[in-house]
């Protein structure tokens, strides 16, 4: 029951997260799951991806709502977001689980660099 409890906390804050930062979750759920949970850094990202199916329903609904959402544009969006999705889902797999644990951390680190520093230079103008 203990194991559920941290599990539906950990889906709370990553919600919390998503709906403050705008972010997927992934960013905060993978490394959650793969440190806290011990879970595989392949397993990881698949329940991540899962996840974001009812998070953004309801996301997408209270946006919707508020007209913050250019439908064409996330169309387009959309369509090279499931290519993408395609290609890298096949191509992930042969990727080892410490490789992938390091492009990840990368990409969050270099992510959270850049979103700093264009906050940053936003300000100075």
């Amino acid at each position: 029951m203990t194991a559920v409890l941290i599990i539906f906390a950990m889906g709370l804050i990553v919600g919390i997260l998503s709906g403050v930062l705008g972010i997927g979750g992934g960013v905060v759920l993978v490394p959650m799951m793969v440190l806290l949970l011990g879970i595989a850094q392949h397993m990881a990202q698949g329940i991540s991806m899962l996840v974001i199916i009812p998070t953004s329903i309801v996301s997408v609904w209270y946006f919707y709502k508020e007209r913050l959402i250019h439908v064409q544009a996330a169309l387009y969006i959309g369509g090279g977001a499931v290519l993408g999705a395609l290609i890298s889902a096949n191509f992930v797999q042969a990727v080892p689980a410490n490789d992938l644990k390091r492009i990840f951390g990368i990409f969050v680190i270099y992510s959270g660099v850049k979103m700093m520093w264009g906050t940053r230079k936003r300000r100075e103008k």
